[in-house]
């Protein structure tokens, strides 16, 4: 039997400004700020950003490297590396859209679950430590496949604008929305 292809030409966009993406900035681009403080400051809009939600001490980013479709994460404004260096105002803020993204995610995707995790310092693997981050990751009954265990590739079958969009149009009611 033949192996088929399989073709998704649309992310060739995206691919393209993958690498441009991961080149760590110089240390007058950074001005001591975390990779997501200069994400939220950066020119443009939320939906070029891809940020769902924001709120006065937190917003939720869609990540930009996905495990699979809808992977967001949850973050304080402001870079905060342990969770026990949180504020009580942005602890209590940055759980409660922990628990929104999670009800958005069920309406937005229906997955059969969902992963939520923290990564505390490199070692837990935390690609980016100094700055705390939730992850929310839906999850689907059969969702691993020989292409991301074997080929280490990823074929996603939505695009992350499509994605925001599916989730701000379900986010639940009560916190301010995000600012395009």
């Amino acid at each position: 039997m033949p192996l088929d292809h399989l073709w998704a030409t649309w992310r060739s966009v995206y691919l393209g400004s993958v690498s441009d993406s991961r080149l760590a900035p110089t240390a007058q681009e950074a001005a001591g700020r975390s990779l997501f403080e200069r994400i939220l400051e950066a020119p443009g809009t939320d939906d070029d950003k891809h940020v769902v939600h924001r709120g006065e001490r937190c917003f939720v980013l869609l990540n930009k490297f996905p495990y699979t479709v809808g992977h967001l994460m949850v973050l304080p404004n402001h870079a905060v590396a342990e969770i026990e260096d949180l504020d009580a105002g942005t602890h209590e803020e940055l759980w409660a859209f922990v628990r929104s993204a999670v009800v958005a995610l069920k309406l937005a995707f229906v997955p059969d679950g969902v992963n939520v995790g923290v990564n505390l310092g490199a070692a837990a693997g935390g690609s980016q430590s100094d700055h705390l981050h939730v992850h929310c990751v839906p999850r689907w009954v059969g969702d691993t496949n020989f292409i991301a265990s074997v080929g280490e590739t990823r074929v996603l079958p939505m695009s992350l604008d499509e994605a925001c969009s599916r989730l701000r149009a379900v986010w639940p009611q009560g916190a301010v929305a995000a600012v395009d």
